[in-house]
């Protein structure tokens, strides 16, 4: 149940946790003063004869005492849950952060529905691991052994009883957590798998549809559900079972307990309210380890989410780590540098693999890029285009080779300040759930309506918008439902034109549309590209002609270089693609 990975989470929130624990404590001897006063009290009433007058203060005592441990009761668990809410707050943010980091490559190879239940369910699955398993475990040990100090006091017998059975409880318990834990594994995976499915399912729903398979789902839903229905019933089973052994371990203790009493009142070897307090007692001895049980799952819930969420954090962040072992000074003159009006980006000798073992998808680029270039990238599927654009993106750092800007390491530079100055247009923009003005919002979160109509106006999507039914605050849903391929288009360039960046990648940015869309966005493109440097990776060729330079792509490398005119007069793979896409517009 100790997880240290955790416990180090916890360092932050010490302080809370040790109110807890203390709070408990406090509870504990509370109870024992109450046991005091309740057993004196029925001895004298019924022994002595004494009236309710003699007694009365010691019932306003009880009921005081009473008091107080709800007031202590109430303080440790606010404790508790603050101590486990800034962990979950703080580990939700880290974890965010570092997906953010890792960027779309390592959440494209990941099951969305998997690492959204990781950072909603997982973390979640935390509280009771700060709030109860932690806390319990301390007060598992330390309540029992402050008991057994005023027990063993007053009456070794009953002490010794306590000394025996009281492990036994433990024992029992650490013998079921070792079937418990595989079972309470297989219950997050088989969760984290019916969270990615459904989210497949809906996100595929139109092709679902379309091909008529919807109804075959059904039964695989079935299927998904049913696993997790048994591994869970599995697990409660397990539960059930702890809880029938702890139970059944303190009666049978307590018991043991009340019958010595029992014989020794019988004999007058021991007092009446020292007996009475004794058995008062004994059921506080084992309280804290029977909710040590009854929380012992749920703590292993969060310790399997654990794995996972620190699975995902020990991912290196290949870009950020460079950075880290370059000094600030170097770090803010590189900054310095990029942001100057003229700029030259280079790449040399860059090679990429994106999984160890398999065929490298850049070999040896060598490249550069002017201020005021107009590059454009051509070449059949998978030749390496849009791997070239997440590099300079800096989704994705080179397996080999270096990319400088102005002479300057791309690695060196923070980040944020260079993704600030580039544009980005990808063949399928997504838009999110909200207002099409919040849309376009995210090339500049802080432009005015007026500024955000501006660039709507120079992407060709001003006249769509304003016939929408509430024009720029038209809600969108997920994914920009309500929009046509075209219409979406225009609100990237929307973006792109309120951000405003020096460079701009254009990737695949008029494929699949249809020729009106692709006539608005093609125009809107040539207002776009006045006066920036950009990198155009075309998949229609007649977005290129007019490219500074074409560089041409096969496997992985480029093998011509050229203007539109050059190539051609090589009659090599550029000439054959053009030809072949004259052929096909005839």
């Amino acid at each position: 149940m100790f997880n240290k990975r955790l416990i180090r989470e916890g360092k932050s929130v010490w302080g809370f946790l040790s109110l807890t624990v203390g709070l408990n404590i406090g509870i504990a001897l509370l109870a024992v003063l109450q046991a005091w006063f309740f057993s004196s009290i029925v001895a004298r009433v019924f022994l002595e004869g004494a009236s309710l007058k003699a007694v009365w203060n010691s019932l306003i005592m009880i009921l005081g005492i009473f008091g107080i441990r709800a007031v202590f009761q109430w303080c440790s668990e606010i404790c508790a849950f603050e101590a486990s809410s800034r962990i979950r707050i703080s580990l939700r943010e880290r974890l965010l952060n570092h997906i953010m980091f890792l960027g779309p490559m390592y959440a494209r190879g990941e099951r969305s529905g998997e690492l959204i239940t990781t950072v909603v369910d997982g973390i979640e699955a935390l509280e009771d691991y700060f709030s109860k398993s932690l806390p319990q475990m301390v007060l598992a040990a330390g309540i029992p052994l402050l008991i057994l100090i005023f027990v063993f006091s007053l009456d070794w017998k009953s002490g010794l009883i306590l000394l025996l059975t009281g492990p036994l409880i433990p024992i029992f318990m650490m013998l079921i957590g070792k079937m418990a834990e595989k079972k309470s594994l297989q219950q997050w995976q088989s969760l984290s798998w019916m969270s990615a499915h459904f989210l497949d399912i809906l996100q595929g729903l139109t092709t679902l549809k379309a091909f008529g398979r919807a109804k075959d789902q059904i039964h695989v839903i079935e299927r998904v559900s049913d696993s997790f229905r048994k591994t869970t019933l599995s697990v409660l089973r397990v539960a059930f079972l702890s809880a029938l052994v702890l139970e059944f371990l303190a009666t049978i203790s307590t018991a043991l307990v009340a019958v010595t009493i029992g014989l020794r009142l019988v004999n007058g070897t021991l007092s009446y309210s020292s007996g009475l307090f004794l058995l008062l007692l004994a059921p506080e001895f084992y309280t804290p380890l029977r909710n040590l049980g009854l929380n012992f799952h749920a703590g292993l819930s969060g310790i399997n989410a654990a794995v996972r969420i620190f699975e995902i954090l020990d991912l290196p962040l290949m870009n950020e780590i460079k950075q880290q072992t370059v000094n600030d000074d170097f770090i803010a003159k590189s900054q310095d540098q990029v942001l100057l009006s003229n700029f030259n980006i280079s790449f040399k000798q860059v090679g990429l693999t994106y999984q160890a073992g398999e065929t490298p998808t850049l070999k040896g680029i060598n490249f550069s890029i002017n201020s005021g270039e107009k590059i454009a990238l051509v070449g059949p599927s998978g030749a390496g285009k849009t791997s070239i654009a997440q590099l300079l993106l800096r989704f994705i750092a080179p397996a080999s080779g270096q990319v400088f800007v102005n002479e300057t390491l791309l690695d060196t530079i923070s980040v944020e300040k260079w993704r600030d100055q580039i544009a980005y247009v990808p063949q399928n923009p997504h838009l999110f759930a909200g207002s099409i003005a919040e849309n376009i919002r995210f090339g500049r979160s802080s432009a005015t309506l007026e500024e955000v109509v501006r660039a709507a106006q120079e992407a060709s999507a001003n006249e769509f918008i304003m016939n929408l039914p509430d024009g720029y605050q038209t809600h969108l849903g997920e994914g920009g439902t309500r929009l046509s391929g075209g219409q979406a288009q225009r609100i990237a360039l929307a973006r792109a034109f309120l951000k405003d960046a020096p460079l701009l990648i254009l990737d695949e940015a008029t494929s699949n549309l249809d020729l009106e869309s692709e006539y608005f966005v093609q125009e809107a493109l040539q207002r776009l590209l006045r006066g920036r440097t950009a990198l155009i990776i075309a998949h229609r060729l007649d977005t290129v002609f007019q490219a500074s330079r074409i560089l041409v792509m096969d496997q992985g490398q480029i093998i011509e270089e050229g203007t539109h005119e050059e190539l051609m007069e090589v009659q090599g793979l550029y000439f054959r693609m053009v030809k072949e896409y004259r052929g096909e517009l005839l």
